[in-house]
């Protein structure tokens, strides 16, 4: 069931439906406006449009890679795993 919280991001309070609980929503809310805080003070403009879309590249670009590790991790498991079905079945032979 998902729950309405108040958050402030970019200095605007919006409501927002998760169904996470409190603490979890007011992490992301803390992630997010540190990002933006990031962001923010290597751009000149001060254009927060440009702020939150550089942020969500940053947080997208993380995401991906962390997801590309994950991926070669689960391959890695893999190949382990096929090598150790090969060392079985030629021990049993």
């Amino acid at each position: 069931m998902s729950t309405l919280h108040r958050i402030k991001v970019l200095g605007r309070g919006i409501q927002v439906r998760s169904t996470a609980d409190k603490e979890t929503v007011s992490e992301v809310e803390s992630f997010v406006n540190g990002k933006l805080a990031e962001v923010a003070g290597s751009v000149r403009s001060g254009d927060s449009q440009v702020v939150a879309i550089l942020a969500l590249m940053n947080i997208a670009e993380e995401y991906l890679a962390l997801v590309k590790k994950a991926e070669a991790g689960r391959m890695s498991d893999h190949d382990r795993f096929q090598r150790l079905m090969q060392r079985i079945d030629t021990d049993l032979r």
